[in-house]
């Protein structure tokens, strides 16, 4: 089932207001149970971590930044 333009674009600003937020609070509790690393291995974690957070959600923010598809065109765009 495909999103529509509007509903990728709420979607992705309550995964970024909201879902970030807890996951970076989650992370940062899940490295604090542990003694902490070198300075590059925790770097290292944090970059791979950053990553992986996108990846499931790739699909909602692919073309959130560019105009909407499916809107008549406008005056402007003649």
């Amino acid at each position: 089932m495909a999103l529509s333009y509007k509903t990728r674009r709420r979607l992705s600003l309550l995964i970024l207001l909201l879902g970030l937020p807890a996951y970076i609070g989650a992370v940062w509790f899940v490295t604090s149970l542990f003694d902490r690393p070198s300075i590059v291995v925790e770097l290292l974690i944090y970059i791979v971590l950053g990553i992986l957070w996108a990846l499931p959600f790739r699909a909602v923010f692919r073309g959130v930044g560019k105009a909407d598809p499916d809107a008549p065109p406008s005056s402007e765009d003649r």
